[in-house]
């Protein structure tokens, strides 16, 4: 190496605390601009291109990055400063590269030494769709099924999936050889390195229909809408996922069909709410109920129970019905349902009323009223 080298963060740009996601990011950007395929002939841009090399190389090894930091060019390269002249004999982690040199050639990079890219001929999973479903609280609380409506790729039920017309067969592809992809080596200062890419005349099939499928038009597939029967669990919440295998899009080549993932929303209750498997609610009661106790009717998901309210019952009391709430979700049992009671204050009074009212309120006296005399107390303290 020469001793008129530059330090290896300004070839790339980068400050010496930058991380390991930044120098990569560099080393694209300056690998790109200075790349021999993109300037042939061009002397000046092939040496920047081999010094960004050496300094990615470096930077992107942590222990090598650790040596370089602490003692420079003489702690990655033993000849640094000897006179050797021995040149840049680092080695190259062609898998992160493969990523990176992707981006300036597309397809996949093999680098020179071998590697491959996976076959676009062999069987393909189809893609899996994604669709919601409304419920109400009731259908989400004990379960239901329901039709969904969707577009999905069936195989075409013509050719069954080969594209042919009756009688004839798909033809392997002479410019590819049936791979589906054509390679390009390229010599460049760093040695061979090699692309692959989707053949142009299969489309990276591997094989030609010459007598295509009239109902599908030699795609082997067809856009259906089709109707599937869903079944709701017991338990289910809000935003939670219903998986179908296999409802999805038709896979290619013999692969399996995607999923239909059913994502549920649940339209809220206008008396009930839930948390969990537990359903709260709040409930009206009279002052008189309040008072003195006595039965009413109280809403659930399985209908009105009655319920007997004790006397002296305060806002805001909170009551526990066992068993009256949601089931679990594929298992065993039942939440609770909590009912908290507040007194309604009537109004609208006639005279005879609000003169009734006076009278008894006349004859109640300061420790009718606990909680107002615990108020006062703690004010007065």
């Amino acid at each position: 190496m020469s001793d008129k080298k530059r330090d290896y963060y300004e070839v790339l740009g980068v400050s010496k605390g930058a991380s390991d996601e930044e120098i990569k990011k560099a080393y694209r950007k300056v690998a790109k601009k200075y790349h021999p395929d993109l300037n042939p002939g061009d002397k000046e841009a092939e040496a920047k291109f081999k010094e960004a090399n050496e300094a990615y190389e470096v930077l992107s090894d942590s222990t090598k990055k650790a040596r370089y930091d602490q003692f420079g060019f003489a702690g990655v390269d033993p000849n640094y400063g000897a006179g050797a002249g021995g040149g840049f004999t680092g080695g190259f982690d062609f898998g992160d590269l493969g990523d990176i040199f992707s981006d300036f050639f597309g397809g996949g990079f093999t680098g020179g030494f071998g590697g491959t890219r996976q076959s676009r001929t062999g069987p393909q999973r189809g893609e899996s769709l994604r669709v919601g479903l409304t419920i109400t609280f009731e259908e989400a609380a004990f379960g239901c099924e329901k039709s969904v409506t969707i577009e999905r790729v069936d195989q075409c039920p013509t050719c069954h999936g080969s594209g042919c017309a009756e009688g004839s067969s798909p033809e392997t592809c002479s410019h590819c050889g049936g791979s589906g992809v054509i390679q390009q080596r390229r010599q460049t200062p760093m040695g061979v390195f090699s692309t692959q890419s989707p053949c142009p005349a299969c489309g990276g099939k591997g094989k030609i229909v010459k007598d295509p499928c009239k109902t599908c038009r030699g795609a082997g597939q067809q856009q259906k809408r089709t109707t599937v029967q869903v079944k709701i669990p017991a338990g289910i919440d809000n935003g939670q996922t219903i998986s179908l295998r296999g409802q999805g899009n038709a896979g290619r080549n013999g692969g399996p069909a995607g999923d239909l993932q059913i994502v549920v929303t649940v339209r809220p209750h206008p008396l009930f709410r839930r948390e969990g498997t537990n359903v709260y609610c709040d409930a009206p009661i009279t002052f008189a109920q309040a008072v003195l106790g006595g039965e009413m009717e109280i809403p659930t998901i399985d209908g009105k129970v009655k319920y007997t309210i004790p006397e002296g019952t305060q806002t805001g009391s909170a009551f526990r019905l066992r068993g009256k709430g949601i089931p679990a979700l594929n298992g065993r049992g039942r939440g609770d349902q909590y009912v908290t009671v507040y007194i309604e204050t009537p109004r609208n009074l006639n005279k005879q009323q609000k003169e009734a009212l006076k009278k008894f309120s006349e004859t109640l006296q300061e420790n009718n009223y606990e909680e107002r005399k615990s108020f006062f107390s703690k004010f007065k303290k």
